[in-house]
């Protein structure tokens, strides 16, 4: 079990930066459908995938913003942040397969503990799919705990 350390806004500096990487799998489409109730079949029907401009299936757009997420609440500045907001462009598609990096770098420390943090997302070609930018509200005291282990969810 791995433990969460989060980074308080005084400990914060411009230029801080995490990362974080995911392989993407046939179940995390299935889950995030069920969970969203998203089910366009560009993501879950691959004889429809092949005729769109993709020419195969590919990942939901906010799944990548679900990956960014998780590496700001468990990575920078960690457990205890908030999110406020999340501009976000989404610049190739992902694939089942791909394994993806989300990379976070403080952009600016603001009033009232909030942060601006760069959010891009690359491919395992170093290729960027995601572009964005976070605003959050950063914790102003420490928290340590372990990982949360998460249940097992079948999916069928």
């Amino acid at each position: 079990m791995s433990q969460l350390e989060n980074r308080t806004y005084d400990e914060l500096n411009t230029g801080d930066t995490a990362s974080v990487t995911h392989l993407v799998t046939e179940r995390d489409l299935s889950l995030f459908a069920a969970v969203s109730g998203d089910v366009n079949p560009v993501h879950l029907d691959e004889a429809f995938a092949a005729a769109t401009p993709f020419k195969g299936r590919i990942a939901h757009g906010m799944f990548s913003g679900a990956l960014i997420s998780a590496a700001i609440a468990c990575e920078l500045p960690g457990p205890g942040t908030i999110y406020i907001g999340q501009e976000m462009s989404f610049m190739r598609p992902v694939r089942l397969g791909d394994e993806v990096r989300v990379e976070l770098e403080i952009l600016e420390k603001l009033p009232k503990n909030r942060v601006k943090i760069a959010t891009r997302v690359f491919n395992q070609d170093n290729k960027q799919v995601v572009d964005g930018v976070a605003t959050v509200m950063a914790p102003t005291e420490k928290a340590s705990m372990e990982r949360p282990t998460l249940p097992e969810v079948k999916i069928g």
